[in-house]
């Protein structure tokens, strides 16, 4: 069974992911020096940094889009929702409100906002692969669109877009 994860954190979950990584610092750093005394201040920072690091960390891998042969799941730390592919109409690589470069899904029916479902969002490609997270990315775009064309979903992409892929980061564009 093939899975893929994909998937943006939008603005409000990754600053409330942050406040409770910085709450649980700021008790663990609390509870160290009340237990211990002011001379583990240090120690009760590192204790909670860690902590709090571990925190932010699992609640950014619970958080994202989960693309399998049967299903797509919609993963939060709080909720799980499971869409069929039945309602997959198309995908597009698009332009979006920010000027970023975004792979969605285009959904029929339900509730999720505009009936899209973004799966990777990336600033526009102006050369070659050139960090760990232009790779990570490149290999995540070519991950889907190779598991989307297996799926038979139509892909848009815009012309600029295709080209950019192409050239750039030697990712074909999709073929009918």
């Amino acid at each position: 069974m093939t899975m893929i994860s994909a998937g943006v954190v939008p603005g409000r979950r990754v600053a409330s992911y942050c406040g409770v990584g910085l709450a649980l610092m700021l008790a663990v750093t609390l509870a160290v020096v009340a237990w211990f005394g002011p001379g583990r201040v240090f120690t009760g920072l590192l204790a909670g940094f860690v902590l709090g690091a571990a925190a932010l960390a699992a609640l950014y891998k619970r958080d994202g889009v989960v693309l399998t042969d049967d299903a797509i799941e919609l993963r939060t730390p709080l909720a799980h929702e499971v869409l069929s592919w039945d309602r997959v109409v198309g995908a597009r690589f698009a332009l979006d409100e920010r000027a970023r470069w975004s792979l969605a899904l285009d959904l029929s029916g339900g509730d999720e906002p505009h009936g899209e479902l973004v799966l990777v969002s990336i600033p526009p490609v102006r050369g070659p692969v050139s960090s760990a997270y232009e790779l990570d990315m490149r290999e995540r775009i070519e991950a889907i669109r190779e598991f989307l064309r297996r799926k038979r979903v139509p892909v848009t992409v815009l012309p600029e877009i295709a080209g950019a892929l192409s050239e750039h980061w030697k990712i074909a564009p999709p073929t009918r």
